[in-house]
């Protein structure tokens, strides 16, 4: 095992499956003590028991600030401090420009946008000078996709707050950063379409990629765990695309 981040302390909301599950893996597996967040206790309890002892899971949605309070709270009391912040917590369906409601963005943009600010403003007292934060976006943000505009709006949304806030945040020598997946191989990409056309989406995203395959969430994971590192110390306000060139050429 390596320990790069040895000591450390980290938070990864929406950190039951997925990305947010094997990032949490991977800095536990460098040595951080990670706590993880999600809605549903028993997906809690399992990311836990995969992660193993370094882990600790608190339930809350991203989405409510009190869920958010409350913890921050937790770490403050069992921890008192954070080094690496990973503001996962996100999700989206598609729907076409005249199916959009209301409810479908003020869903997608409570968890990808506002859950996103104040998971990292209500933070700040407890991140350490020259703290890691990192911020999962897409590709999206940066190509067009048919019917998925709402989420690619919020990620672009989420690539811009690492410029500005890697501004405001300079004078604690916090680096904020964004990682952007292509299609990854996670449950939230299979659950965008029927179980009869998924294998259909997997090939056709496949398709896109100069690599020609889906990516693992275990790549990004490692990406995370180098952001998080002082392997990345000069690396600040950057979007890393973990994408096999998707979104590159």
């Amino acid at each position: 095992m390596t320990t790069t981040l040895n000591g450390k302390i980290a938070l990864v909301t929406g950190g039951t499956s997925g990305i947010g599950l094997a990032s949490a893996q991977q800095l536990a597996a460098q040595g951080a003590r990670v706590f993880i967040t999600g809605r549903r206790q028993d997906a809690l309890d399992d990311a836990v028991a995969l992660i193993g002892s370094a882990a600790t899971g608190i339930r809350a949605d991203a989405s409510l600030l009190s869920d958010l309070d409350a913890v921050y709270a937790e770490i403050a009391r069992s921890a008192g401090h954070l080094d690496i912040l990973l503001a996962n917590a996100g999700g989206g369906d598609m729907l076409a420009l005249g199916a959009i409601t209301e409810e479908h963005f003020d869903r997608i943009f409570a968890t990808n946008v506002r859950g996103v600010l104040f998971t990292v403003q209500k933070a700040l007292p407890l991140l350490v000078d020259g703290a890691s934060v990192i911020l999962t976006a897409s590709t999206t943000s940066v190509q067009g996709t048919a019917g998925f505009s709402v989420y690619s709006a919020s990620k672009a949304a989420v690539r811009n707050f690492a410029r500005s806030w890697a501004l405001d945040l300079k004078a604690r020598a916090i680096r904020v950063n964004v990682v952007s997946p292509g299609p990854i191989r996670t449950p939230g990409l299979g659950e965008l379409v029927d179980e009869a056309s998924r294998q259909g989406l997997y090939d056709a995203l496949a398709a896109q990629v100069p690599l020609g395959r889906l990516g693992e969430p275990e790549e990004i994971g490692k990406v995370v765990a180098f952001l998080a590192s002082d392997a990345a110390s000069f690396i600040n306000a950057a979007e890393l695309f973990v994408d096999g060139g998707m979104a590159q050429i």
